[in-house]
């Protein structure tokens, strides 16, 4: 469990920032967290380059701020204030800077974001910015006396845009930028075009290690927006449903379209699939039994376990009945029996406890879909997928979390990790992964979600 997300944000003690330039000089009685977080760690030369910019962006219009980032950061060259580029030379001239510059950049661009993002009207210039780092610079490196500082910076930049930092930047761009509008149709866009659909991988996807408080809480912010607005977009798609076919029982189809307002599928599954997927989420799976109405039978019946040994057997068993038959249920079950026969024998004899299954569970979803960022292999899954169907493999990571809550957080991970893999593949190509992401989703809302499922059994029967 070593890639848990744990933000090492630590409160550090204001710096003061010297300088000749009075626009740097000016803000030094105010370092906010976002500038003292890790500032220990930051040079002179970096503070001074935040303290600036963060006057800027407080004075001038968000095209300014791009034409000054343009110019600073692109360039190399022609800044109003030369002795900020003379600071800059500094910092990217550093022995350090190989290793150093993709998080100065990074807090630059966030110092920008930070105001911009407070005032919807000025979002729009958050992708610009962004992108910004794409582009090649226009001016003539080969007159200038700065020719060999401005080679080192472009360097640097092309660095930067490979980092994590900056693809952290992309997903946060494409969640600004994408309209709440489905588009099904087009089935040759990358698999990051959908970032903006799935909040639970947010906090995976937009967030790293060097994430500022404020980002942090940005993120955090959006994602429960983005959450609530699926939560109210389905349910009105289920409401309408429901009382159309309960139209259609007394009228004519053409009758139901006149009373009621069509309400799209705000999911890119078809309409028997969702229709499938809720039924399968929200009904009953086994017998008589809902997946959380199985859940608390199993836990109710692990409180009786004598040992961790007897657990796992249980575990087996409360596992194997989601298997459906075919040429792949008996291998995945050896699989799974081997895999929980080999998880922490050495407590076999010991009292069943909550770390036990925790390290449990945890390890299963390592197993069943993805170990981690390094190591990338997902064949158990992949075959769960090719003889299960989507909806069961999805069922079955459900029920390990239904009986553990704490490794919910764990499976989004896992998730997030196949997201980043294959966010460059279109999705015409990865179909499978859609689904699973978009039955996710439906399976998050239903299980942790706010939302009201009472109205949504009726289409389930």
């Amino acid at each position: 469990m070593n890639d848990w997300i744990n933000c090492k944000n630590q409160k550090i003690p204001k710096r003061q920032v010297t300088g000749s330039n009075a626009l740097v000089t000016s803000q030094q009685s105010y370092v906010p967290p976002y500038l003292a977080q890790n500032s220990q760690q930051s040079s002179a030369e970096e503070q001074q380059i935040y303290q600036h910019l963060l006057h800027l962006v407080q004075v001038k219009s968000p095209n300014e701020m791009i034409e000054r980032c343009r110019a600073l950061f692109i360039e190399g060259a022609d800044y109003p204030e030369p002795e900020i580029l003379l600071i800059l030379d500094k910092i990217t001239a550093s022995k350090n800077a190989v290793n150093e510059f993709k998080f100065f950049i990074n807090r630059c661009c966030h110092i920008l974001i930070n105001r911009w993002h407070m005032q919807p009207q000025l979002h729009h210039a958050i992708p610009k910015l962004i992108k910004l780092f794409e582009s090649s610079p226009t001016r003539s490196r080969n007159t200038s006396f700065r020719y060999r500082n401005i080679r080192r910076l472009r360097e640097l930049i092309q660095m930067f845009i490979a980092t994590e930092q900056y693809l952290i930047l992309r997903r946060f761009m494409e969640v600004m930028t994408k309209s709440t509008e489905v588009n099904i149709s087009n089935e040759n866009q990358p698999l990051i075009t959908l970032i903006h659909r799935y909040s639970y991988l947010y906090e995976h996807c937009l967030m790293s290690d060097d994430s500022t408080f404020e980002h942090q809480w940005r993120v955090k912010q959006m994602q429960a927006q983005v959450q609530r607005r699926f939560e109210v977009d389905l349910s009105k798609y289920v409401t309408y449903q429901v009382r159309r076919t309960q139209i259609l029982k007394k009228a004519s189809a053409d009758e139901a379209e006149r009373i009621l307002r069509p309400v799209n599928n705000p999911t890119l599954l078809s309409d028997r699939q969702l229709h499938d997927t809720l039924q399968h989420f929200i009904g009953k799976v086994e017998g008589n039994y809902t997946y959380q109405e199985l859940a608390q039978k199993f836990l109710y019946s692990s409180q009786q376990t004598a040992c961790f040994r007897d657990f796992k057997d249980d575990l087996y068993e409360y596992l194997i009945t989601s298997i459906a038959g075919g040429s792949g249920k008996r291998q995945l079950q050896q699989k799974l029996y081997t895999q929980l026969k080999n998880t922490l024998p050495q407590a076999d004899d010991q009292k069943l406890d909550e770390f036990l299954i925790l390290r449990t569970c945890s390890q299963l979803l390592n197993f069943l879909i993805v170990e981690s960022h390094l190591s990338i292999q997902h064949f158990n899954f992949i075959d769960m997928i090719s003889n299960q169907g989507t909806i069961i493999t999805i069922g079955l990571l459900l029920k390990i979390v239904l009986i553990c809550r704490k490794v919910k957080p764990y499976l989004e991970k896992r998730l997030a990790i196949l997201f980043h893999h294959y966010e460059s593949a279109t999705t015409n190509g990865i179909n499978w992964l859609v689904q699973v992401l978009e039955q996710a989703n439906i399976a998050m809302i239903i299980y942790f979600g706010n939302i009201d499922i009472s109205y949504f059994k009726e289409i389930c029967y």
